[in-house]
């Protein structure tokens, strides 16, 4: 059993680090914010998103987001891979993240339908990106994506599944022009993968069960 006198001195030291903490608050981003405010769940469950990317690229040298946002999830990554770039394609939400954030990853501009990267990256994730590129363009951002890897390379792609929309916001439906169901991804990905394994996902639980019921889907891909 700790001593009452430890114990005290544990809490002193902890209370200490608090308060330098104090410091360097997070402030929430504007997309952050608006979920935590009108639909927490949801935000506890995109960031379980960034949980399953962690545990798939951890220990990746260098690796890149799509679509990164306010930037507000992206430590989950960042704490287990050497290097993480961020990238979006509006300069408000380059703003966003240079604001809210106390970690300073490199962030750039950068439009995947229009070309791929200079640098190589062993590692790429996008998620909530796809369902919004038009299906006449969508290739080509595929393929960018896939020129931007290294050999071997792994990217991961996120997405509301097909048979969920029909629960999606007004909002979110119009904005949504290219959903896939699971197998309809995998086989569109094969196309430019050879390696490609999908996984269903319900609120946080990732699993490879029933098609239909999931509500948000997953592919991997290795180059």
């Amino acid at each position: 059993m700790v001593s009452k006198k430890k114990r005290d001195i544990l809490h002193d030291d902890h209370f200490k680090k608090m308060i330098k903490l104090d410091k360097d608050k997070v402030l929430l981003g504007s997309y952050a914010s608006y979920e935590w405010m009108n639909d927490p769940k949801h935000l506890l469950f995109k960031m379980s998103r960034y949980k399953f990317v962690s545990k798939m690229l951890n220990g990746k040298k260098n690796v890149l987001e799509i679509g990164a946002g306010d930037g507000f999830a992206s430590k989950i990554v960042s704490e287990v891979v050497k290097n993480l770039d961020l990238c979006d394609v509006t300069e408000s939400s380059k703003k966003q993240y240079e604001i809210f954030n106390v970690e300073k990853n490199k962030y750039f501009i950068h439009n995947f339908t229009k070309k791929k990267t200079l640098k190589k990256y062993d590692g790429i994730y996008s998620l909530d990106v796809i369902e919004h590129i038009e299906k006449k363009i969508c290739d080509r951002f595929i393929r960018n994506i896939k020129n931007s890897l290294k050999k071997n390379g792994t990217l991961i792609i996120g997405q509301p599944s097909l048979s969920s929309q029909k629960y999606a916001s007004k909002y979110s439906k119009k904005l949504h022009v290219n959903c896939f169901d699971k197998n309809e991804l995998e086989n569109y990905l094969k196309k430019f993968f050879n390696n490609v394994f999908t996984f269903g996902m319900n609120d946080e639980v990732v699993h490879t069960g029933y098609d239909k019921m999931c509500h948000y889907v997953f592919a991997l891909c290795i180059k």
